[in-house]
């Protein structure tokens, strides 16, 4: 089973801004979606970041729905 997006994405206060990254990595979850959002398949991210996931991939894709859901000010 899948964890929650809550379990891989972390907000540190002074890292990247205090931006949502993936596993307190330095990587957003905007460098994701933007990535995505530009035409790279998952297999071309995962390719350049050996250090994610297919799941903090997912992650992210959840964390930014919920935030949609729920309106911008929700973390």
């Amino acid at each position: 089973m899948a964890r929650h997006w809550s379990e891989i994405i972390t907000l540190t206060p002074g890292k990247r801004s205090g931006r949502p990254c993936i596993r307190d990595l330095r990587i957003t979850v905007y460098d994701v979606l933007s990535y995505l959002a530009a035409g790279m398949t998952e297999s071309e991210i995962l390719g350049e970041f050996p250090e994610l996931t297919l799941e903090d991939l997912r992650a992210c894709l959840a964390f930014a729905a919920d935030r949609e859901r729920r309106g911008r000010s929700a973390a």
